[in-house]
This record gives structure tokens, sequence and C-alpha cells, in this order.
């Protein structure tokens, strides 16, 4: 309860955005979404720190998702060249100060936490490549490639140092699975029947898995908008209700004989690198509750349990049900509460006992082991739940070192994922449309194809001349929260009004703060950018930008002007107003843009009609500009 405690109240108090696995976030930030408080210096402390205790407390919740987050906060700190706030900072690192390179250095983070928590480095690359990066590229691929293999190297390091049991859990491979099962996997045509039939079960249960997790993570966002006592408050609660669990179920199982010679301990054979541990709890001599053998351990060790080969009696139907009903109903209520929480392992372990079950209730008509099925049953759990196909294959293969597997988890996988599609979007996808995060399909939805352009334009439009007044420049910035203006010239500057540009709020900011002003309205250009480096306007870090409220501009400067050209991009994507939205909305995803100005088709009139943003291509916003349009289920 303690842990439990401290787990929530770093959350609650010090980095609410550490709460949850953290994938979404990443996800979302690497569709082009900045939220400065996903990556920040405090949510990767409260991460490392939370997630340790969250799983030190007993919770259901892996630590998988967190280290995926992990591994982008510590990315993101290099990338921003450290933290100015923490006396943390390393000018060889700027060069990383834009979008495309930083969301590439984010995206290897995200890998290297997979590879990380799953001793996976293949299955982290393609982790990032199918789930993670919504940009993707050949020189990317080299380089998540290279981080996962120093990860594989490193961490490889570590465990012969610790080997022995030095460093607890962590030296005997409390890590990873690696290994866990000895049998071979031999099928015949009739059993791939039944491994399409888990398929299925997994997809159903995986959609309803997530239609659950929706349900329950609504309610969660309810009491997480009161104060923080109230996220305690409901953590304990669940800690209190995981306990219970944890040691009332097992009275509620019978003691097995324990396999093998009689004695007062049952003995612990070793299977690969790891021993089966029999616990006796309740139990006369010579005889284990294998109930307890599930709950009365470490996650990771409970599923190393269910993998084991053996088609025998080591656990009881009713214990298996027992089992996979306490986990399934644990992982829904747990994942949303003020902890940092990953959904990984909570779904392998529900499908390891669930396909273990079907292994032990089909075993004398089936030749593949009952190990086997419970891989094969947390495989299709996992393509039901969070709609992964290439990565979660090679992320398993990797964990169990079973190449012989990959036909079988292939099809199970495909099955899963196609059966749970017909239902509703995977997990991740569902928690980021949770949280209101704006993300961008890579595809545009069908009523887009009746819609131009210029329909989903929202006003009113605010634009700078190319020369302007510093009092209308503060005035804009004030009263709105755009990060783009469209700059015009106008006459004596150009013959007609004619578009020169954007600028960004950004850099603006940066403009009048150094107070580059002229009383008369001409062109200063060449005076201006002598006094300006290119860092200057280079992206800043987690809350290191300029505001508003740190210009200190007096009523006389008010009324001089600024030249805004040295600082406008005379080059912006522009679409023309009659072109259909859909095909906006690929141009907008593909180029990964953050404005796209909307012109006139024909001459005469203004020189921008609006400009686009992400928010425009939403569907809340299309369908409610025009609700007679049918969104596509």
């Amino acid at each position: 309860m303690i842990l439990a405690i401290a787990a929530a109240a770093l959350c609650a108090y010090i980095a609410p955005a550490a709460a949850g696995s953290g994938i979404p976030e990443v996800k979302a930030y690497l569709n082009g979404i900045d939220a400065h408080t996903i990556l920040a210096p405090s949510t990767l402390f409260v991460k490392i720190f939370g997630s340790i205790f969250g799983v030190a407390a007993g919770f259901v919740v892996g630590k998988e998702g967190p280290m995926v987050h992990t591994g982008a906060c510590v990315a993101n700190l290099l990338g921003q060249g450290g933290s100015r706030k923490y006396g943390l900072t390393w000018k060889w690192l700027r060069y990383f100060k834009n979008d495309r390179d930083r969301r590439d250095l984010i995206t290897c983070g995200a890998a290297a936490g997979v590879a990380g928590a799953f001793r996976a480095p293949v299955g982290g690359v393609l982790f990032a490549l199918e789930e993670a990066a919504s940009w993707w590229r050949s020189a990317l691929l080299w380089r998540t490639f290279f981080t996962t293999a120093v990860v594989a190297v490193v961490l490889r390091a570590l465990i012969q140092v610790c080997e022995g049991g030095k460093c607890g859990l962590f030296g005997k491979g409390g890590l990873i699975m690696f290994d866990v099962n000895s049998a071979k996997p031999v099928y015949n045509i009739p059993d791939l029947l039944v491994v399409i039939f888990l398929g299925v079960i997994g997809g159903l249960m995986g959609s309803l898995y997530n239609f659950l997790v929706d349900k329950v993570l609504r309610t969660y966002s309810l009491i997480n908008e009161r104060v923080p006592i109230f996220k305690i408050l409901v953590v304990m609660i669940i800690s209190l209700v995981t306990s219970s669990i944890r040691f009332g179920l097992p009275l509620l199982s019978k003691c097995i004989p324990c396999p093998g010679p009689e004695g007062d301990q049952c003995p612990s054979p070793t299977v690969g690198f790891f021993s089966i541990h029999y616990k006796n709890f309740q139990c006369p001599p010579n005889h284990y509750n294998d109930l307890t053998s599930l709950f009365f351990t470490t996650n990771d060790d409970a599923i190393r349990n269910l993998f084991i080969a053996g088609s025998d009696n080591r656990f009881q139907i009713s214990s298996l049900v027992i089992f996979f009903v306490a986990i399934y109903s644990l992982g829904i209520i747990t994942y949303g509460v003020a902890i940092p929480s990953g959904l990984f392992i909570p779904v392998i372990l529900a499908g390891a006992s669930y396909g273990r079950l079907v292994g032990s209730l089909l075993s004398p008509f089936t030749v593949l082991d009952a190990g086997l099925f419970a891989l094969l049953g947390a495989a299709s759990f996992l393509g039901g739940s969070m709609r992964m196909t290439v990565s979660l294959c090679i992320i398993l293969l990797e964990l169990t070192n079973d190449l012989l597997m990959l036909p079988l988890v292939m099809l199970v996988l495909l099955i899963s994922k196609s059966v749970a599609d017909c239902f509703n979007k995977g997990v991740y996808d569902q928690i980021v449309e949770i949280k209101g995060l704006p993300y961008m399909e890579a595809h545009a939805e069908p009523y887009m194809r009746h819609l131009a352009a210029s329909d989903v334009v929202s006003g009113p439009l605010f634009t700078f001349s190319g020369v302007e007044k510093v009092g209308n420049i503060v005035h804009a910035l004030k009263i709105t929260r755009h990060h783009g203006f469209p700059v015009i010239d106008e006459p004596p500057f150009s013959d007609a009004p004619e578009l020169c540009g954007l600028v960004l709020r950004s850099h603006l900011l940066v403009l009048l703060k150094n107070r580059t002003f002229s009383r008369q309205r001409v062109m200063t250009g060449s005076t201006i950018m002598r006094r300006f480096k290119a860092h200057d306007f280079a992206k800043p870090g987690s809350g290191k930008g300029l505001k508003l409220e740190d210009l200190d501009i007096t009523q006389d400067e008010m009324e001089m002007f600024v030249d805004l050209h040295p600082i406008t991009n005379t080059s912006p994507y522009t679409v023309v107003e009659t072109m259909s939205l859909a095909k906006a909305a690929i141009l907008f995803r593909e180029l990964g843009l953050r404005h796209l100005l909307v012109v006139p088709k024909t001459p005469g009139r203004p020189p921008i009609v609006g400009i686009l943003t992400r928010h425009d291509f939403m569907p809340e916003h299309v369908l409610g500009l025009f609700p007679h349009l049918k969104p596509h289920k």
C-alpha cells in the first residue's frame, strides 16, 4: 500500500502526464502533436520511479509501456540539448533542434525502450515502424537498428555482470522471458483448426477488453479532473482490491501432489534457464497450490510458469479459469489509475492463461503442447487488443527463442487482428481518442471526398503586412493562440496585395524581444538579420519557449514598425480553395505539415482564403460543420 501511495503521489502532484502506458502519447508526439509535458524531464523522473513503485506494489501492470515512454523522454532530453531548468545543457546537440531530427531521435528512444524491456532488438525496430512512427524513411531504419543493437549489447553485458543473483531478479533474467519452453512444436493439419479457434476467441476477447478499458478510462477521467487526492484514493482502493484477490483466491484452489520423488517440499525442475517454483500454501507436505504459484510471484514468473512445457495437470482447469478472470478484470480496472502502467504484461498474462486453459481442455485431441498453447493464446490476445502483427510476432519469437512457432504465431495474430477490427479500434488508438489528441490517420475519411478545402477553414483570419505596426502584432498575439500568420505585401511594397508567406508565432516573439523596430514604415531586413543567429530561431525545448508575458514593450514602441520579411517563410505549402479535402488531408499528413495555406482560385480577391491546421481535418470539426455527412464505421 505504501508503494502504491508513493507511485500515485508522484503522478498526482509532480507529473500527471506520467500516468498510464505512455505509448499513446509517444505515438501522438511522433504524429506531430507537440505537447511539452509528454516528454518533460519531470515526466521522465516520475515514469522511472513510479513504474518501479507500481510494479513492486503488486499491481497487474507491466513495465514495458513505461520503458518505451522512458526511452522517448531520454531521447527528447538529449535532442533539445538538455534542460536549462535543471542546469543540464549540451551545446553540441543543438543541431537536433528541428522537428524531423527530434522526431527521429524520439523514434529511436521508443525502439530502445522495447528492446530493453523484452530484450528484442529487431522487435523494437519493427514496433517503432509499425506502431509508433507516423513518418518512416530508410535512414531512420538503420538508426533505430543501431540503437537497439547497442541496447542488446549493453543489456547482455549487465546480465553477465549480475550473473548469480547479484542484482536481484535482473541477474536471474527477470527482465525477460527467454527460452522458457523446451517443447518442440509438432502439429498436424487438424491442429490448425484449433489455432484458428484460438485466434477468433482472442480477437473477440481482445476487442471486449478494449471496449471495457475505454469505459473505465472515461470514468477515471471524470475522477482525475478533481483534486489530486482523489487520484490517490482510487489507487488505494485498487491496491486493496488487488491484494485481496491475490491472497484470497488461492484459498479456493485444491492442493495438488507434487510431481517427482516424495519429500517435504516440491522439487524445482529446471526448464531451459528457468526453474519452476511450486508454492506450498496452506497445503500438507509434498503438495502445492497451483493458483498460488501464479499469484504469489512476479508477473514475469507467472508468465514463465504458464509457458512451461508439459501437458500434464500442472494447473487445474478451475485454477486457470479463476486466474484468467481475475487477471482480465484487474488489468481493466488498474489501467487508467494515476500510476505508470503498461498493458503488455496484463494482456500476455490473460492470453497465456486462456491459451493454457484451451490447451489443457484439448490435450486428448491435439499433439500441441499446453505451453505452446499458452504462447499462442498470448499472441491472439495481443493481436486482438493492440492490433499489431509483424512487431508482436518478432517480439514473441525473440522472447521465447522458438523460431519453429513462426507460422502458428503469424496465423493467430492475423486472425485475431482481423476479427477484432470488426468491432473497434486498437487500444492505443482508443486512448489517443479519449485524451482528445488530434491524431491524423494515414488515410482520409471517405466523406472528405465530397468537401473542398475552403469548406472547413475556420475564421477569423489574422494577417500581417510585410512591414507591420508593433501594436498590431502584440494585439494579435494576445487575443489568439494561433501559431502561424499569413504575411501579405501591400502597396507601396508591391503593385497589388499578394501573399508573401507565413510567419510563426515563436519567430515573432524572438523578433519583438530584440526590439528591431523602426519609426518609419520601411524595409530593414539587412539590418535585422545582422542582429540574429540561426539558432536564435531554433525550436525551443520543453517549457523553454518565449511567451508574450516575457516581453516588456513600451507604449511608444507600440507605434513603431517592424519588418517581417526576414523571418517569413516565403515558400509555404499552399492549395487552391477548390481542392478536395481528402487530397488536402493526405498532403498535410504525408508532408508532416503544421499549416497549409488555402489560396483563391480566381484573381481579384484577397490573396488568401484561410489556413488549414490538423484540427480542421478532425472528424469532430468536419462533422460539426456538416452534420448530414455520415462518418465511416
